[in-house]
C-alpha cells in the first residue's frame, strides 16, 4: 500500500477541485495512483460536482417534510441553477431526501463556515477541562482536542452528518452524486426544524428510527 501524503492529497483536489478527504479515499482506494484516483473521483461524480460547484443557483425549491402527524415539521430552500430542473423529479427526491434528513438527524448549521467562533471556542473549552481532569499530558491535548471539535462539527453540521438513507456518504456526497447526475450545480441554502413541545421536559423517542420506518412505509 502507497503512502498517502498530505502533497498527494492536496495534487489530485488541484487536479479536480474535489473535497480533501474524498481525494484522500479516492487514494487510497487506488493505492496511490493519481490518474486512477481521478477516475475514481469522475465515476464518483466528485470531480465534476467540483466544477460545477462555482456556477450561480439561484433557482430551485422550498421543500417541507412532516413527520408523526404533525410532531416535526422542516421546510429546506434548495437551490439550483435553472427552473427547469427545480420541476424535474429527480430534483423533487433529493428536496424531499433532504427534509427528511434533516427531520431525522436534527443539525444545527448547513455547513462549517456557518458555526460562530464563540460556539466552537465553547466546545474548545470543554474538551481541553475534560482532557485536563483525565490527567492528559499538554503536548497532547491539542491534538486531542482538535479531533474532538472535528467531529462535534461533523455532528451538527447537515453537509458532513451521515446521510440517513444511505450513512456510506455524507449528505454532501449525496448531493455531489446528484450534481454529476442532474448537471447542475446544487446548493443548501438554509432549513428550519420545528418539533412539538421543543425545550419542554418529555420521553426521549430515537426520531432516526421513526422517520426512516415511516420512508420504508411509504
Amino acid at each position: 500500500m502507497a503512502q498517502i501524503t498530505a502533497a498527494l492529497v492536496k495534487e489530485l483536489r488541484e487536479k479536480t477541485g474535489a473535497g480533501m478527504m474524498d481525494c484522500k479515499k479516492a487514494l487510497q482506494e487506488t493505492d496511490g495512483n493519481i490518474e486512477k484516483a481521478i477516475e475514481y473521483l469522475r465515476k464518483k461524480g466528485l470531480a465534476d460536482a467540483a466544477k460545477k460547484a462555482g456556477r450561480v443557483a439561484a433557482e430551485g425549491l422550498v421543500a417541507s417534510y412532516i413527520h408523526g402527524g404533525g410532531k416535526i415539521g422542516v421546510l429546506v430552500e434548495i437551490n439550483c441553477e435553472t427552473d427547469f430542473v427545480a420541476r424535474t423529479d429527480e430534483f423533487k427526491e433529493l428536496c424531499h431526501d433532504i427534509a427528511m434528513h434533516i427531520c431525522a438527524s436534527n443539525p444545527l448549521y448547513v455547513s462549517k463556515e456557518e458555526v460562530p467562533q464563540e460556539v466552537i471556542d465553547k466546545e474548545k473549552e470543554i474538551y481541553i477541562a475534560k482532557a485536563k481532569e483525565q490527567g492528559k499530558p499538554d503536548h497532547i491535548i491539542e491534538k486531542i482536542v482538535e479531533g474532538q471539535v472535528r467531529k462535534y462539527l461533523e455532528s451538527i453540521c447537515l453537509l458532513d452528518q451521515p446521510f440517513v438513507k444511505n450513512p456510506d456518504l455524507t449528505v454532501s456526497q449525496y448531493i455531489a452524486e446528484k450534481i454529476a447526475k442532474i448537471g447542475e450545480n446544487i446548493k443548501v441554502r438554509r432549513f428550519v426544524r420545528y418539533q412539538l413541545g421543543e425545550g419542554i421536559e418529555k420521553k426521549q423517542e430515537n426520531f432516526v428510527e421513526e422517520v426512516m420506518k415511516q420512508a420504508k412505509g411509504n
